[in-house]
């Protein structure tokens, strides 16, 4: 037996002699390299295309999609949110390895790994205020997409730690990791020190301390975002089965920018696509179209074809109704109600128009073209209607009475 298997590997070693023996006049006439590889991470077409500090392409069309490996690994944080989800979405289905971290039960970010192909989606356990946990999330990413924001405060959270300190600490741990090529910061349409809200304040606060720690970081400013899990036309149509009325804060003659989610996802990762050019700058993100409150409010009346009925409450009424929250909040010994419809910092953003600026860079600039609103990015509101999508309370109106049998 040891006779045949000596026999057997010198066979063995002779064949690929001779193998060998008969490629080498073929790679003298194609000249074929290591540089030159047909197949391989090493050839153009399949390896990384991740460039450090923006130089290049981050990811490249061709053979991009969903069970493709793009090269990057993008840490997301604020992933189990109301834009995460659509932002992990549009990353996934380009090849991109999404960490995404974490900090309630496991369940939170369990309909996030149905998005990407096996082991694409990584759920990682985190503490925001634990240094070391940051860093861990991190450690393996190569991208960083900051969408922390909170429009409303609790007992263990202000306005200024979740929208202003985390995003510097992000930042300024992103600095010192050395092979973070983008970082990514979305802010809110209005933002600005001299803004009557709290929650804008912060967030200014917030574009200047990722600017000063990584100077090359994009700013999104994204207006008011309307999509299944929104929390501004599902509130008002809650209110109005609810109750029978919407209450219309300042008279409803704000005017506002709504934007359609999945656009404001698609624009993170079209700005990841780029070469570059969008390092450094602020884009505001808003709709085509420009509504007041009340506009708007009509609208979500007509897709859950209710009667419109309004209460206006003038901005004194409002802010007197959502004080009792602001100063109880830190006195009492237990949690109290989110504020959805009389939030006092929403109240006081409300006192000025929130549109795009004339000269800012918008969709346009990255080669987006935004959705109108009426049509399918508020379609979802037709669960609100009464008796099934085909039917409502002002329904008659579409009906002759020519036509009842």
């Amino acid at each position: 037996m040891q006779a045949i298997s000596r026999r057997i590997v010198q066979q063995q070693q002779q064949s690929l002699k001779s193998s060998s023996a008969s490629i080498s006049p073929l790679k003298s006439l194609y000249s074929i390299s290591s540089s030159d590889r047909r197949y391989g991470a090493d050839h153009p077409r399949y390896g990384s295309t991740l460039a450090t500090k923006g130089v290049g392409h981050l990811v490249r069309k061709g053979t991009g999609g969903r069970s493709s490996v793009s090269g990057i690994v993008a840490t997301v944080f604020g992933a189990t949110g109301f834009l995460g989800r659509y932002v992990v979405q549009q990353l996934a289905k380009v090849g991109t390895q999404v960490l995404v971290p974490f900090r309630g039960s496991e369940d939170n970010p369990r309909h996030l790994k149905l998005m990407g192909d096996l082991g694409q989606i990584v759920p990682m356990k985190y503490d925001p205020r634990d240094e070391n946990s940051i860093k861990a999330v991190m450690a393996k990413a190569n991208v960083v997409l900051n969408l922390i924001g909170r429009e409303y405060e609790t007992r263990n959270y202000s306005f200024e730690e979740v929208n202003c300190s985390m995003a510097e600490q992000l930042a300024m741990i992103a600095k010192e990791h050395g092979g973070i090529a983008r970082f990514i910061q979305v802010s809110c349409l209005g933002a600005s020190p001299s803004s009557p809200s709290r929650l804008l304040r912060a967030k200014a606060a917030a574009e200047e301390a990722v600017l000063r720690e990584i100077p090359e970081a994009t700013i999104m400013r994204p207006a008011v975002m309307v999509g299944t899990e929104d929390r501004i036309m599902n509130t008002w149509a809650r209110s109005a089965k609810n109750y029978g009325f919407l209450p219309l804060i300042g008279g409803g003659s704000t005017k506002i920018q709504p934007v359609y989610v999945v656009d404001v996802a698609g624009a993170i990762v079209a700005a990841l696509k780029d070469d570059g050019t969008s390092m450094g700058k602020i884009y505001e993100l808003g709709g085509p179209d420009v509504y007041t409150i009340h506009e708007l409010a009509e609208i979500m009346y007509d897709v859950i074809r209710e009667w419109p009925r309004y209460v206006k409450v003038p901005f004194p009424i409002a802010k007197a109704i959502a004080m009792p929250r602001e100063f109880l909040l830190n006195k009492v010994p237990f949690p109290l109600p989110v504020p959805f419809m009389f939030n006092l910092d929403q109240i006081l953003a409300l006192t000025k128009d929130t549109v795009v600026s004339e000269n800012a860079l918008t969709f346009n600039d990255l080669g987006l073209v935004p959705h109108k609103l009426k049509g399918y990015p508020i379609e979802f509101l037709i669960a609100f209607r009464k008796g099934g999508p085909q039917f409502g309370s002002t329904v008659s109106e579409k009906v002759s009475t020519d036509d009842y049998p």
